[in-house]
């Protein structure tokens, strides 16, 4: 079976200085790659890479500021002469209660980072390298992309977006261009940190598996997905949830009401 080495490769991770992206960096390094990492400013961006070590380098670059991802693509080029790899991790949600109340502005930003920013980056490591050698990218998507939650409904729709996306780009860019996203549930991050921290026992218990995800557990499904033991694998969303999007656990448990 084909493994997981990327040794030789060259990878951007977008939103890559803390959580699944930070990560998924550390992934994508360990498994030899060259990892660029992104984040909004050039010192958080100095941080994650520091952290991953080696040729890892950081770019101050917002995910939807085109002449900063241009520059990174470039930067990303000249420094290891090739674009293997795009991880689309960039997210945001500024909004918070129901659709109705939001305003456009809330509207404009979650989906110009969690929709436009993808298109953005993929366009232009397609053009700049990918089309013409090939390549993997991967989206980060969610679980709420596939069903309806109370209070995030802006953000719910900008993931099920990106999953239509994704199986779109795949049919656009094939055969060079795999591209595949990730659906992660509930994971310790601080972007989803309202979705646990208050009440982490909670959400543990109605999970199948009986915790909420780590960061770590996301980047090994994006790393599986950029290797060439996914090398037949294209349009697909990955669900990575420890069995959350099954339903409440807790009704299955010895003692409880259901689960006797």
């Amino acid at each position: 079976m084909t493994g997981l080495d990327l040794t030789g490769r060259a990878a951007i991770v977008t939103g890559a200085s803390r959580g699944i992206g930070l990560a998924t960096a550390e992934a994508l390094a360990a498994a030899g790659a060259d990892v660029v990492l992104t984040s909004r400013t050039q010192e958080s961006a100095d941080a994650a890479a520091a952290q991953i070590g080696g040729t890892a380098v950081g770019v101050g670059a917002h995910a939807v500021d085109e002449d900063a991802a241009r520059r990174c693509v470039e930067l990303t080029l000249e420094r290891f002469g090739r674009i293997d790899i795009l991880v689309n991790n960039a997210g945001t949600n500024p909004a918070f209660g129901p659709v109705i109340d939001q305003d456009h502005a809330r509207f404009a930003k979650i989906f110009d980072v969690n929709l436009w920013a993808p298109v953005l980056w993929t366009s232009l490591v397609t053009k700049a390298w990918m089309g013409e050698h090939g390549g993997a990218v991967v989206n980060t998507s969610s679980i709420g992309g596939f069903t309806m939650e109370p209070n995030i409904g802006l953000y719910n729709a900008s993931k099920a977006a990106l999953i239509h996306l994704t199986k779109q780009l795949a049919l656009e860019l094939s055969p060079k261009i795999r591209v595949n996203a990730v659906a992660p549930g509930v994971v310790r991050t601080k972007l989803a940190e309202a979705l646990w921290r208050e009440h982490e026992q909670a959400v543990a218990g109605a999970t199948a598996l009986d915790r909420i995800g780590e960061p770590a557990d996301i980047a090994a499904a994006v790393a599986f997905l950029v290797s060439d033991a996914a090398s037949w694998v294209t349009g697909e969303t990955m669900v990575i949830d420890g069995g959350q999007k099954l339903g409440h656990a807790g009704m299955f448990r010895p003692g409880s009401v259901f689960g006797g």
